[in-house]
């Protein structure tokens, strides 16, 4: 008999929200390149145009709202896939093929995506406030304040709007991440040649986080547009259309910042993830 420890249902949202403090200026320019009607700035002149005109405190604008969408968003989709993959692993005495893990992850996904919609939402028009002039800009205190004065302001069905796309998202990354990661660290523990230690999580999560950059890339792109809009866009099919008449290029508009922003966030999260797994989770008898 050995014993193993498993993960609480609430460190994907932990490790998640320790991730996002250390990426969201990333996160924070990656919406700035999707919010832009053309291709006018670039990475880098994006990060220089935010630190001058604003500070540098500014790439942390709406952080308060990064850190609400993953203790709604990310503690969900985690909660779900990990809970049912470890029940399912402990009453089949093995573990879950690939095309399970995948179903389970789009489920997970999809239903962490709608929950996290409301904070996600704020998310977004925080951190494109500071790009705004000073009259447009909305100025949420937090992210509650933005949340109670969306539905004061625009009612409850604005907090959920373009939750169908990031449902989706949601569907398509945890796929990606937690799918793509159990698999992959699997086969590399099946290698032989490397045991289940930080090494073997960090090029498991470097393959994950490519895999979701990839696969969501063009459902993020028009998911920011339409939580970013002023009601320019009358639905989802319209947003696409209208993205589409940018160019096929337009749906992998920030493509580089949101890889260089999700690929380590990806690593990050799993490195906390397995480390709070390893020191605080649960025992149990295999």
């Amino acid at each position: 008999m050995q014993e193993k420890r498993i993960s609480r249902w609430y460190f994907g949202g932990l490790a998640s929200s320790a991730s996002a403090c250390l990426t969201h200026p990333l996160d924070l320019i990656k919406v700035h390149l999707q919010t832009q009607q053309e291709v006018r700035i670039r990475m880098l002149g994006m990060t220089v145009n935010v630190v001058r005109r604003d500070g540098y405190l500014a790439l942390y604008s709406g952080l308060s709202a990064s850190l609400c969408r993953q203790m709604t968003y990310s503690l969900s989709r985690f909660a779900i896939y990990e809970t049912v993959r470890d029940k399912i692993n402990s009453r089949s005495k093995g573990l879950m093929p690939f095309y399970q893990k995948v179903l389970l992850g789009a489920f997970g996904g999809f239903a962490g995506g709608f929950i996290g919609t409301p904070a996600d939402l704020v998310n977004v028009r925080m951190q494109n406030d500071v790009k705004l002039p000073a009259e447009l800009r909305r100025n949420y205190a937090h992210a509650l304040d933005g949340l109670f004065r969306v539905w004061k302001e625009e009612g409850v069905k604005k907090l959920f709007s373009g939750a169908t796309m990031a449902s989706t998202r949601g569907a398509l990354v945890t796929v990606g991440q937690l799918s793509c990661y159990d698999q992959s660290k699997q086969l590399v523990v099946a290698t032989g040649y490397l045991t289940d230690n930080i090494f073997t999580h960090f090029l498991a999560s470097v393959f994950a986080g490519g895999c979701a950059t990839i696969l969501c890339q063009p459902l993020d792109v028009v998911k920011t547009r339409l939580m970013n809009s002023k009601g320019e866009y009358g639905g989802v099919f319209h947003c696409l259309t209208e993205t589409a008449k940018l160019g096929p290029k337009a749906f992998y508009k920030g493509l580089v910042p949101a890889g260089i922003r999700l690929v380590p966030h990806t690593v990050f999260t799993f490195i906390f993830l397995e480390q709070l797994r390893q020191h605080f989770g649960v025992v149990v008898v295999t």
